[in-house]
């Protein structure tokens, strides 16, 4: 039996896959967001820690210079906002962590203090902030901006940005609320402050006009991949999404993550890294196997999308590339560098073309393809080499993979003793501290 570990699902409150067989009418209903609340009581079931929405505010038009492929592929447009999805979610759970993104680039702090506390209630102690800074001129353009700040100062701003909402969330002390009936006093005045902060980048009077939240402050939750990333997570975040490929990067990775969490003076074991996987599994590891092989046959013939993908990542036009030569030298972006790294470094060193890197390309940590019983054994492996603490569950948006992963692998982990069986606490925070 090896160590328990922490399970998340990443997604994004847009179209899930609508042209397979079994998708019903889900391409016409999935904004009602019923989809969603179906999808957040089966990971309950399953007891994961959390649901993590990706979001992004632009309609890309990186590659070719049109938002052709952006709309085809449905890859950052229709994209609605996971925050008015988040109560939701939570009245459909009683211990699922909602974790939804919010952008320190675009958001005012007061307001998304505000909304996080808020939500924060509603979900009753369950609510997460996914942390970006985010990463496309496009977006930037929709908020005033002619292009986005540069890469490691939007972390300088984004330093100070949780600094202010996390005074913000101190701001009432946490028995301002007396509701004396005999003297009819609601809040204690005495106990609601003003934090007056007047920084680099951000001035805020304070106090914040919402009742002191649940958990205090919600789960913070954070990508960052560059080393200005990796310091601005070791600070502040709760739990990471970890892209790393392969067993021993995954360690290297979390190694070195930890060390800079210990040398922030806090204790590494607080920040829970889960990494990306699909797994792809079946009845027999045949089956699977077939699986995973008409998938990469797809992705063959999906070029296009991964590099309409890819582009608007990185704001690098890949349609300006030969698709049959290796990728030119000397390619840089001020979006997300890691993706781009990991996304020449899948060209080893010029042996292939962009053509076969595009058709090849996947955040996955490491593939996990099998039965039920090898993937779990596989996933139990995996931790025990890499030393936790967990992983992001990314892979087709159908109810038919969902359920595969929630009522078959899942149960086949519990079993084994590596996932857990019920929640141990009521708040979201908790749980994931609960080992």
């Amino acid at each position: 039996m090896g160590k328990k570990f922490h399970l998340g699902w990443f997604t994004n409150f847009a179209p899930p896959i609508w042209e397979d067989t079994f998708s019903g009418d889900i391409g016409s209903t999935w904004a009602d967001g019923q989809f969603y609340v179906d999808f957040a009581r089966a990971l309950e079931r399953a007891r994961f820690d959390y649901m993590m929405l990706e979001d992004s505010s632009m309609v890309s038009d990186a590659f070719e210079g049109t938002s052709r492929a952006d709309l085809k592929h449905h890859l950052y447009a229709p994209k609605h906002d996971p925050l008015a999805l988040a109560p939701l979610l939570a009245a459909a759970t009683t211990r699922l962590g909602i974790v939804a993104t919010a952008s320190t680039s675009f958001y005012p702090p007061f307001q998304l203090a505000r909304a996080m506390s808020t939500l924060d209630h509603l979900s009753r102690g369950r609510i997460g902030w996914n942390i970006v800074t985010s990463s496309e001129d496009r977006a930037a353009q929709n908020y005033g901006l002619d292009t986005l700040y540069e890469h490691d100062a939007r972390y300088d701003r984004a330093d100070e940005f949780v600094e202010v909402v996390e005074k913000l969330w101190s701001s009432w002390e946490p028995d301002a609320l007396i509701m004396d009936r005999e003297t009819g006093q609601y809040v204690d005045h005495n106990k609601v402050h003003r934090i007056d902060h007047k920084g680099q980048f951000y001035s805020v009077r304070g106090p914040l006009n919402t009742l002191p939240s649940p958990q205090g402050k919600p789960v913070f939750c954070q990508a960052g991949g560059s080393p200005r990333g990796r310091q601005f997570a070791s600070e502040h975040a709760d739990t990471m999404i970890t892209q790393s490929r392969g067993r021993e990067r995954m360690k290297a990775y979390r190694d070195d993550i930890r060390q800079r969490v210990e040398f922030a003076g806090r204790n590494p074991d607080s920040l829970k890294m889960l990494f990306i996987v699909s797994p792809v599994i079946a009845e027999t590891d045949a089956e699977a196997q077939e699986t995973a092989a008409a998938a990469a046959a797809r992705r063959e013939t999906n070029v296009e999308k991964a590099l309409a993908h890819m582009s608007a990542l990185t704001e690098v036009d890949f349609s300006t590339f030969d698709l049959d030569a290796p990728l030119p030298e000397g390619i840089e972006t001020n979006g997300h560098r890691t993706t781009l790294k990991e996304f020449i470094r899948l060209g080893e060193n010029g042996t292939k073309t962009l053509r076969e890197i595009a058709a090849g390309w996947n955040i996955n940590a490491v593939d996990l393809i099998g039965s039920v019983e090898n993937v779990a054994d596989q996933m139990g492996e995996v931790m025990e080499h890499v030393g936790g603490d967990g992983f992001l569950i990314s892979g087709p948006m159908t109810r038919n993979y969902i359920n595969e992963i929630c009522d078959g692998l899942i149960p086949a982990l519990q079993r084994r003793g590596l996932t857990r069986t019920s929640y141990e606490h009521e708040y979201f925070r908790d749980n994931l501290l609960a080992f």
